[in-house]
């Protein structure tokens, strides 16, 4: 292993930017894993440290670089909500398709989790696919109302994947659609607008 990879994931996991830039200098690869085949990119986007992301963007870091977890840097922003993490991976032109080990897109983790900011971001930011379906047969939008609290923050991910043009007549695996799994959870401002999207 280079000497200088395991100082550089370190200062990345610090949130370091001028040890990373040194660790750099001095000849550290920019995406070498660790024992979890975690990047320093990788590492920075668990963090939120943005100008340790932006460095290794700037020295060609991947962002679709996944660890053993099936987790990349780019699908990390979905999981932590990070605008500003997301917009500084952007320009290194990351895989939106990219799933994680559940078959889901970013947007899947930040619907579920209510990072209303990042979906809305997501969404008119880029080109992002609204009606995914993940290995559990959830889109973005049964995820929001499933794994939800039917608060206004997931209301509102609701309002902006419908908006985004979210299909509201996909169901799960056994058929049951977002309207439906929302009702039954007596989510009354979900299922009102499911049931205006609806018609």
């Amino acid at each position: 292993m280079n000497p200088h990879d395991r100082a550089l994931w370190d200062a990345a996991a610090r949130g370091d930017a001028p040890a990373v830039a040194a660790t750099l200098a001095a000849g550290a690869t920019v995406d070498a894993r660790d024992e979890q085949l975690r990047t320093a990119l990788l590492i920075a986007a668990l963090g939120d440290h943005v100008a340790v992301a932006e460095l290794l963007i700037a020295a060609g870091a991947d962002p679709d670089a996944p660890d053993s977890r099936e987790d990349s840097p780019w699908l990390v922003t979905g999981v932590t909500g990070s605008v500003p993490m997301m917009r500084v991976l952007l320009p290194a032109g990351p895989d939106l398709g990219q799933r994680n080990r559940f078959g889901g897109i970013s947007l899947i983790p930040a619907a579920e989790r209510g990072h209303t900011v990042y979906v809305r971001a997501v969404l008119r930011e880029t080109d992002i696919r609204v009606d995914h379906v993940n290995r559990l047969g959830w889109t973005a939008l049964l995820e929001a109302v499933i794994l939800g609290d039917g608060g206004p923050r997931h209301e509102e991910i609701v309002a902006l994947l419908l908006e985004a043009g979210a299909d509201p007549g996909l169901g799960d695996l056994d058929g049951v659609t977002a309207y439906e799994h929302a009702v039954r959870r007596g989510f009354d401002g979900m299922a009102r607008l499911l049931g205006e999207a609806r018609r």
